[in-house]
């Protein structure tokens, strides 16, 4: 559902966050021109297919040590003015260690290295896919757009096209995610 408050007044960010504490059972984000986009709730495949994505990255992350993980509960500032909640996120330890304690605990004000967007039953192909393109012009190096209803997988990367793959069986994080690789099997 989307509520555009432009035609209000320009949404600030102060009240987006206010917007965001007063409603804390709701999933919001904010796109970049005042768009407040209510988030449904995710039903159960989806839920366990996101909950799997999280571990293998955790799982990875765990033994490398090389950042920060994050689910789909952590908005992220954007440099366009956003507030997006990837499905996954990761950032290097040196770019979460330069945030300050205030901006760890809020919405961290940075776009991740690295993002998954899982579509549901109730997600529109073409959102995500603007969504994607937004995450890498506000300086994600790389994201993966997950469709399991049409079993393909679209590859963002930072200065590419688009890659498509179909019924891929994994995915690599390439240099972005040295040695990390999703086993799809337990998605499809």
């Amino acid at each position: 559902m989307l509520l555009n408050l432009r035609a209000i007044a320009p949404i600030k960010e102060e009240q987006y966050l206010k917007i965001c504490e007063d409603n804390p059972d709701l999933k919001l984000e904010l796109d970049q021109y005042g768009t407040l986009i209510v988030m449904p709730p995710t039903g159960g495949i989806t839920g366990n297919r996101n909950s799997e994505i999280n571990y293998q990255l955790q799982a990875w992350n765990k033994r490398k040590k090389l950042g920060k993980v994050f689910d789909s509960s952590t908005e992220f500032k954007l440099p366009n003015g956003a507030f997006r909640s990837p499905d996954a996120a990761w950032i290097s330890i040196e770019r979460w260690d330069n945030l300050t304690k205030e901006e760890q605990e809020k919405f961290p004000p940075l776009a991740p290295d690295f993002i998954i967007e899982l579509r549901s039953s109730s997600d529109r192909l073409k959102s995500l896919q603007e969504k994607m393109q937004e995450y890498i012009t506000n300086g994600v190096r790389l994201g993966w757009l997950i469709d399991p209803q049409n079993r393909q997988v679209e590859v963002y990367r930072s200065g590419n096209s688009v890659e498509i793959l179909s019924s891929p069986t994994s995915l690599s994080g390439e240099d972005v995610l040295p040695e990390f690789l999703l086993d799809l099997n337990e998605i499809w």
